[in-house]
């Protein structure tokens, strides 16, 4: 069987057993280039099914990319909220204004990777899935896909120049929009990480790694171990009951957003003596794992730019997913 009958069988699987989002359209049919930027943005590194809500609800109230540009950015994070990896909300919305400056979506490789927040991946999928250009998508079902399907044993990190090709060969050249979500729903629904459904798949008579004891093994990964830091978050109080909420630079982790005050490095406010509540939260970072104590004070003048806002209007101030968890701990111990 060549590449050429591995991607047709692929096709044909697709037409019958595609998933239906609501980004995505069939049979060669134009999408709208910003419904397309809009999604890959928010499915870096979120799950299609946590993406659907909010996708539709971003859409909404940004329906254009000229909407989005003019949008302050504070909005656009309100609109975020949830999703995590705020970033990526930042560069979509620098990207949406630069999109609008030029008066066209971009079209060419050199062109959009110009666009804040694009990696190598993201520009092959948004040229692949908006104007149905042959690019080879490459992703961890992909990657997943083409080591079982070659019966890839070596380490990724070793041999991504050897994946790479090997997907590019595959990659249909006549329905490339086509083939690039076939091949996502082929890693998303059938081989999957654990418990693939290999009699299910279309690949099933050319998979080189079919029935291997070791299947779920493959691919390949050495993962470095998170580091873990342990901090503490301070909820500080005045005597009308608000609470201090302040906002991060405009660069670096979480930038733009509102927060408690917290550090990452030992007890923050230690010299005031606040009160301890016995009480920690657990974050993920990409590159750490985040330890924090919480602690509560009662200050009518914190040593902080900020403001001190009713914890009912929380709600309408931008915050990470790491204040939300801090928070929703804070009011189980009342």
């Amino acid at each position: 069987m060549t590449e050429k009958d591995l991607s047709t069988s692929l096709l044909e699987w697709y037409d019958k057993h595609g998933r239906t989002l609501p980004w995505r359209v069939k049979g060669g049919a134009h999408p709208d280039p910003y419904v397309i930027l809009v999604s890959e943005f928010m499915l870096q590194q979120t799950t299609v099914k946590t993406v659907i809500p909010y996708f539709h609800r971003f859409m909404q109230r940004f329906p254009t990319v000229q909407e989005l540009a003019a949008a302050p950015l504070e909005e656009v994070y309100l609109y975020w909220q949830g999703l995590g990896y705020y970033t990526r909300a930042k560069s979509l919305h620098c990207s949406a204004q630069m999109i609008s400056r030029r008066g066209s979506f971009p079209d060419t490789r050199d062109e959009v990777m110009k666009l804040k927040g694009i990696g190598s991946y993201t520009v092959a999928s948004f040229l692949s899935l908006a104007f149905n250009l042959p690019e080879t998508v490459i992703d961890g079902n992909v990657i997943r896909i083409i080591c079982r399907l070659y019966h890839l044993t070596e380490p990724v990190d070793k041999i991504i120049p050897q994946i790479r090709q090997k997907a590019a060969n595959l990659t249909s050249r006549t329905s490339p929009a086509d083939y690039a979500s076939a091949i996502m729903d082929l890693g998303a629904v059938i081989c999957t990480p654990r418990k693939p459904q290999c009699l299910l798949c279309p690949w099933q008579n050319f998979c080189r790694s079919k029935n291997c004891p070791e299947l779920e093994g493959i691919p390949v990964r050495t993962k470095p171990e998170k580091k873990e830091k342990q901090g503490s978050v301070c909820l500080i109080y005045n005597s009308k009951g608000e609470i201090f909420i302040r906002k991060r630079i405009e660069k670096g982790l979480l930038s733009g957003l509102y927060e408690f005050p917290w550090s990452d490095n030992g007890q923050i406010f230690a010299s005031l003596n606040p009160q301890d509540s016995g009480k920690n939260i657990t974050h993920i970072f990409t590159h750490f794992k985040l330890l924090l104590r919480i602690y509560t004070l009662t200050l009518e003048t914190p040593p902080l730019d900020g403001q001190f806002v009713r914890p009912q209007d929380l709600e309408n101030y931008p915050t990470s997913t790491l204040m939300k968890k801090v928070w929703k701990k804070h009011l189980t111990t009342q």
